[in-house]
């Protein structure tokens, strides 16, 4: 079956894939890998976003109001490692990549499948993140006929195996939310905690 909404197809790009989140204010850039990314609306289109609050761009972020997801290709392992396991407390990581500004002025990477660019309509803790809800205010495909990167094909390269329990019922603390639900709080590193 093939789909011709052209917004439908931009949207069909994020799988569990592997994102570069570009944030920007004040003519300070940054951008950061991220792999909790999803569609949560469809009128208007929304995405969610799961972000660390430690990351060096987390501030860029919500002082900002606005950021743009690249959706990697299948072969830029090397993007991702870049924009999650490097800081840009350290480093001023867009200077190794071709980038464009979108129209909120958060950076894109040029070599993406496609990107979102977005402004953040509400925020709530989730855990050890927090999930930014974003409406996307443009977007468009970059290399429509490249295949996104799967979080699956990185193996552990964001640190996460050693943070996790072996086994789901293996003593993770408890406690009780606002609605009476068990959950866990166990936590989690993503990539851009180094941000």
């Amino acid at each position: 079956m093939s789909v011709q909404n052209p917004v439908k197809r931009l949207f069909m790009t994020l799988t569990q894939g592997v994102y570069v989140v570009g944030v920007a204010e004040a003519g300070l850039r940054d951008a950061f890998t991220a792999s909790s990314v999803m569609q949560v609306s469809l009128q208007p289109p929304m995405l969610a976003l799961a972000v660390n609050p430690d990351n060096a761009s987390y501030p860029l972020l919500i002082s900002s109001g606005i950021f743009a997801v690249t959706v990697l290709q299948d072969d830029q392992h090397d993007l991702a490692d870049l924009f999650g396991n490097h800081s840009a407390r350290d480093e001023d990581k867009l200077r190794r990549v071709q980038w464009h500004a979108a129209t909120s002025g958060a950076p894109v990477l040029d070599a993406g499948v496609s990107y979102f660019d977005c402004r953040i309509v509400t925020k709530q803790p989730a855990g050890d993140h927090v999930v930014v809800m974003a409406e996307v205010t443009g977007g468009d495909f970059l290399h429509a006929s490249a295949r996104p990167l799967q979080y699956s094909e990185l193996g552990d390269m964001d640190g996460s195996d050693e943070l996790l329990p072996r086994h789901l019922d293996d003593g993770w603390p408890k406690r009780t939310d606002e609605i009476g639900v068990e959950t866990s709080t166990s936590h989690t590193k993503d990539f851009g905690e180094k941000g």
